[in-house]
C-alpha cells in the first residue's frame, strides 16, 4: 500500500501550521485511472458515500419512492426542517411512526436548524438524525416485500444482503469488510478505485435502471442530498450531471455524465479538509469555477480578521 501524500496545507500568517494527508484517484470515462495521489487501491469504509448504491438495492427492491423523497433516502440530510418532514412524509406512506427507526436521536446537522431547536426548548430525535430518509425507506422497502422491521439493519437481513450485492456489482468487486455504520446499518468496505467505480455505474447506467434512478434523483436534488448550505449540494448546483455524496471521516466520492469519476478519503478523518482536498483535484484535472475556487480557498481567522487560509496542496 502507498503512503498518503499531502492533500491540504494549513497556512497561518505565513507559516505552515498543519497538513491533512490521505488518498485520491481520478477515473477516466473508461474506468482507468487517470489521475492519483496516494493509493489508488487505499482500503477504506466510504461511510456515507455508499448511499447511492443502498438506495439503488432499495429501488431494485421495489421502493416507489422518486424525485426528491428518493434523494432523501440517499441523503446524509443537514437535519433542515424539509429534509425532517421529508423523512416522516415517507414513514407515513409506509405506516410506521418515529419509533420504528432503529437509526440513533440526534441534532440537525445545520447549525441554524439546530439552533432553532435549542432555542424552543427541542432536543435529539431521530427524525433529525442524518440518516433518517434512508431508514425511513429502509422501512418503506420491508414493508413492500414483507420483511421484517425490528431488524431491518441486521447484516443478513434479506434488505442488507441485497445492498451489499448491489455495492459490489456497481463497485466492480467484493467487499473488503463488514463493519456498523454510525447510524447503525451495515457499512461495507471498499477499496477507494472501488468506490469511484461504484459512482461512475450510478451515473452511466441505463435510463430506469435502479443506480441510474438514484443518480437522477441525487443530482436533481442535491440540496435534498444534503443541505441548503453544504459544500456537496453546492458543488453539484455548481457542475451540471455531477454527482456528488460526502462520508464521515473525510471520505468524497464525484462522478461526472460521461464516466469520469474521483474519490478520496482524508487520513484523519478530518472534515473541513473533504471539500477542500475535491477541489484540488478537480483543480489538478482542470475543472474549476467559482464554488470550486471558493471551496479551494478557506479563510483562516486569527482575533476576528482573516490571517491565513486551508488550501489545497500542490498536486503534481
Amino acid at each position: 500500500m502507498a503512503e498518503s501524500v499531502v492533500l491540504v496545507e494549513i497556512w497561518r500568517s505565513g507559516v505552515l501550521e498543519g497538513v491533512h494527508r490521505g488518498h485520491a484517484v481520478v477515473l477516466d470515462s473508461q474506468g482507468r485511472i487517470e489521475a492519483a495521489w496516494g493509493d489508488p487501491g487505499a482500503r477504506i469504509l466510504p461511510r456515507s458515500s455508499n448511499k447511492p448504491a443502498q438506495a439503488a438495492a432499495m429501488v431494485q427492491a421495489g421502493l416507489p419512492l422518486r424525485d426528491e423523497l428518493l434523494a432523501l433516502s440517499a441523503a446524509s440530510h443537514s437535519g433542515e426542517e424539509f429534509h425532517v418532514d421529508g423523512a416522516r412524509r415517507i414513514l407515513e406512506m409506509a405506516g410506521f411512526p418515529e419509533s420504528a427507526l432503529l437509526n440513533p436521536p440526534d441534532m440537525p446537522l445545520d447549525d441554524f436548524a439546530r439552533s432553532t431547536i435549542l432555542a424552543a426548548g427541542g432536543g435529539p430525535t431521530s427524525l433529525q438524525m442524518n440518516c433518517s430518509g434512508k431508514h425511513a425507506a429502509m422501512l418503506m422497502t420491508c414493508r413492500f416485500n414483507d420483511w421484517p422491521t425490528d431488524n431491518y439493519t441486521a447484516h443478513d437481513h434479506p434488505l442488507q444482503v441485497l445492498a451489499r450485492e448491489q455495492l459490489e456489482e456497481l463497485a466492480g468487486e467484493r467487499a473488503w469488510a463488514a463493519a456498523v455504520d454510525g447510524c447503525g446499518a451495515p457499512l461495507f468496505g471498499l477499496t477507494l478505485t472501488g468506490l469511484a467505480r461504484m459512482g461512475a455505474a450510478c451515473v452511466t447506467a441505463e435510463p430506469g435502471a435502479p443506480a441510474r434512478t438514484v443518480a437522477d434523483a441525487m443530482r436533481a436534488h442535491p440540496d435534498w442530498v444534503a443541505g441548503t448550505r453544504r459544500d456537496a449540494a453546492a458543488l453539484t448546483r455548481s457542475l451540471p450531471g455531477l454527482l456528488a455524496k460526502e462520508g464521515a471521516e473525510g471520505v468524497y466520492v464525484a462522478a461526472f455524465d460521461d464516466g469520469r469519476a474521483i474519490a478520496l478519503k482524508i487520513d484523519d478523518g478530518a472534515n473541513r479538509a473533504r471539500p477542500v482536498a475535491m477541489a484540488g483535484v478537480l483543480q489538478a484535472i482542470g475543472i474549476t469555477n467559482d464554488v470550486i475556487a471558493g471551496h479551494a480557498h478557506q479563510e483562516l481567522l486569527g482575533g476576528g480578521r482573516v490571517v491565513g487560509e486551508i488550501r489545497p496542496a500542490r498536486l503534481a
